[in-house]
């Protein structure tokens, strides 16, 4: 049942009623006056909205007929890029400028530290990520492959001291290169105390040794000469000594360290995009509901611990006492973000006299800042941003026309809501290769509100095999990331950003460690962001977060941007080669097998889990039971890449079927455990998950910029309506 509004739109009932019955009771906000200016929003922008998603199709026929008309021929780069400056596919730079965004909280501004994204319609995840902004470094530690599980090292369900003994040590390693002490190691340290607002730590002979750098002690609790804990800080991030006697790690430690506790996720993307499966009204409901529990401080989430029923909630500020004993506090909670969805899809909530139904991402942007402004109040308990802003992240814009767009949408929003300018934050997604190329306009037209960009290599990867499709076969995916573009592609988000005064301003993000099972990998690998110049990239848990901050104390982010200003900047011309295979580049039919197989069955175990259960993200087994953390981004890639080989004759539909039947097989039997699962195998042709997989390969040339939203959201519909009759 729908709402008959004035203007003869048609607002889903359950919707109209969640807003006036939950959210508008919050504001002093006139609800006649509300729905009007948000239908009057609505039918003033949609139009825009739709003439951007017919720039998008225009020039992407445009370039595949420019591929088309020179098949056979020698690429010309310099023809190709004058085709695109021909058709504002890429806009002139122009003169040099630095953002002007103003209200930004330090954890976006200043910090460099880890980011979570989870999926905000499941309630324990969210609250899991908002409490990420603190974590403890020995569990982190216990529970991961950091220290292998051999020679007596085993986890199990009982408490393995020599395990506990191996993470103590691997900690105080820790500590002596972040916080040393003059002389000595806190390997070896038996206490710690405080004198005259320096920190002493003592050893068994009766000496002692402060810290090299005495500022970094910075705030503690209990009493000086036997502190409950102790707060230190590096690079902007704190760290905790919690001491216990009694503890079950204190008691094994010489000085009664019982837990070391890291200022981990300093942010956190709350996610109604690529993680988030959410297909009509009802869905939405749920999402949204569940964004205004956490501006409210409200939300709540039942989970089990130690076979124990608990009732998860947002923590808490942290409350110290400085050195010259004046309070000193502590955001409890990471600083949240939120995605709203891109510009393509539509939405059931509301729909015009014809049935049309109104754009997704403008219906997001005014229901998610009507329910953050809630956290603008002064008497809000539990206070997101400090600085009176509204952080939205804003996915798969292409080029500058759909960023001033976004703005244009954000600054409608303020004025509806009664909203100071630029209350609203926009967050970029550097992820489509139009905005890659174009980035430095796409910050300009964002120059007073932006705070974030960042890469992903998935989706961008995704974006630029669509659009080259008729350029020729591309390279497997492994090769993929090892061509220029993708070089160019990671430098230029960074140095461009640098250019545009980002610096101190906003944050330069990297992508997602899609392993959480692999983090000893991880510690190994993922440095390189901030030692190129990001002062956040994305991790798949909280522990993840929590390991990943020890990255950021060891490397000094402001220092490598500043070195980064002065180094040759990449170019556009890089970007704009295309990773396509070449004439002379052989595969092996073994190659191609296996990689068909890696692609179908990547597809297959989200895409089940998806359709079937409305799950948008979670740890995917791969082909080799290897955990992946999968969202929308990496079905857009593999799709993506199998509908390019079957188009150029890389492989062939009957191919392609063949090893799609064995792999259901294969996803089934990985999923046998899972509760309420449904088989694809033995009847393929009667399974919505099976048929969507199939579509997204076979009809992957034919989608919008080869997204997944909508063939996704056709079969999850299906799903859902007939589990309700």
């Amino acid at each position: 049942m729908n709402v008959t509004l004035e203007k003869c739109s048609f607002i889903n009932e359950g919707f109209y009623n969640f807003i006036n019955e939950e959210v508008l009771p919050l504001h002093e906000l006139d609800v006649t006056k509300f729905w009007q200016d948000f239908e009057t929003l609505v039918a003033d922008l949609t139009p825009l909205n739709q003439e951007l998603l017919i720039t998008r199709e225009r020039m992407q026929e445009q370039i595949d007929q420019w591929h088309i008309n020179r098949k056979g021929q020698p690429f010309d780069a310099s023809e190709y890029e004058g085709f695109l400056h021909e058709i504002q596919y890429l806009v002139e730079e122009k003169e040099d400028f630095s953002i002007t965004t103003e209200n930004v909280d330090d954890e976006i501004a200043v910090l460099a530290g880890p980011q979570l994204v989870v999926p905000v319609k499941n309630a324990r995840f969210a609250l899991n990520a908002a409490n990420a902004r603190w974590g403890s470094l020995y569990d982190a530690l216990y529970g991961t492959d950091i220290i292998s599980s051999t020679d007596g090292l085993e986890k199990g369900a009982q408490y393995n001291k020599a395990r506990g003994k191996r993470v103590i040590a691997i900690a105080k390693d820790f500590l002596d290169d972040t916080f040393p002490l003059k002389s000595g190691s806190h390997q070896n340290a038996c206490s710690y105390v405080v004198y005259y607002n320096h920190l002493l730590a003592f050893f068994a002979d009766g000496s002692s040794a402060g810290l090299k750098t005495p500022s970094q002690l910075v705030a503690m609790i209990g009493s000086r000469n036997d502190p409950e804990s102790l707060l230190l800080k590096n690079n902007g991030l704190h760290v905790e000594l919690q001491f216990d006697p009694n503890g079950i790690n204190g008691m094994h430690d010489i000085a009664n360290i019982n837990d070391i506790i890291l200022e981990s996720a300093l942010s956190t993307i709350m996610d109604c995009e690529d993680s988030v499966a959410a297909v009509d009204a009802e869905d939405k409901i749920e999402v949204y509901r569940n964004w205004l529990g956490l501006m409210q401080g409200s939300l709540e989430a039942q989970i089990e611990k130690a076979g124990q029923q608990k009732i998860r909630r947002l923590n808490k500020d942290r409350r110290y006492t400085s050195m010259d004993r004046q309070d000193y506090l502590l955001h409890g909670r990471s600083l949240l973000l939120i995605r709203n969805v891109g510009h393509l899809m539509q939405s059931d909530l509301m729909q015009d006299a014809a049935g049309n139904f109104a754009p997704e991402g403008i219906i997001d942007a005014v229901v998610t800042s009507l329910i953050a402004a809630l956290d603008l109040r002064q008497d809000n308990p539990i206070q997101n941003s400090r600085t009176g802003s509204i952080y939205i992240v804003k996915p798969k814009m292409h080029g500058p026309e759909e960023v001033a767009f976004t703005c244009l949408l954000f600054s409608r929003v303020e004025t509806m809501l009664g909203l100071a300018k630029s209350t609203i934050k926009l967050g970029i997604m550097d992820e489509e290769r139009r905005t890659s190329l174009n980035l430095k306009e796409c910050i300009r037209a964002a120059k007073d509100r932006v705070v974030f960009i960042n890469t992903g290599f998935l989706d961008r990867t995704g974006d630029e095999i669509h659009t080259s499709m008729h350029a020729g076969a591309f390279l497997p995916k492994n090769q993929i990331k090892v061509q220029p573009w993708i070089q160019a592609y990671e430098n230029r988000n960074v140095e461009i950003g640098l250019a545009c005064g980002l610096q101190g301003k906003a944050q330069i993000g990297k992508g997602m460690w899609a392993m959480p099972d692999e983090m000893a990998s991880m510690m190994n690998e993922k440095i390189a962001h901030p030692k190129a110049g990001a002062n956040t990239a994305w991790v798949p848990s909280p522990t993840a977060a929590t390991l990943h901050a020890m990255h950021y104390h060891k490397v000094n982010v402001t220092s490598k941007q500043n070195q980064i200003k002065h180094r040759v900047p990449s170019t556009r011309a890089d970007l704009l080669k295309i990773p396509t295979m070449g004439s002379d580049y052989q595969l092996s039919d073994e190659l191609i097998e296996a990689e068909i197989e890696n692609n179908v069955q990547g597809i297959l175990g989200y895409v089940v889990r998806w359709v079937e259960s409305g799950i948008g993200c979670s740890k995917v087994p791969d082909i080799n039971n290897v955990g992946l953390m999968e969202d929308r981004a990496t079905l857009r890639i593999s799709s993506q890449h199998l509908a390019n080989w079957l188009f150029h004759g890389v492989c062939s539909k009957e191919q392609i079927d063949q090893i799609m039947q064995r792999m259901a097989t294969v996803v089934d039997a990985q999923n046998k455990s899972t509760s309420g699962y449904q088989a694809m195998s033995p009847n393929t042709d009667q399974s919505p998950a099976f048929i969507a997989a199939q579509e997204l390969i076979f009809q992957g040339i034919d989608q919008p910029n080869g997204y997944t939203e909508p063939l996704l959201h056709k079969h999850r519909a299906r799903v859902k309506q007939a589990q309700s009759i």
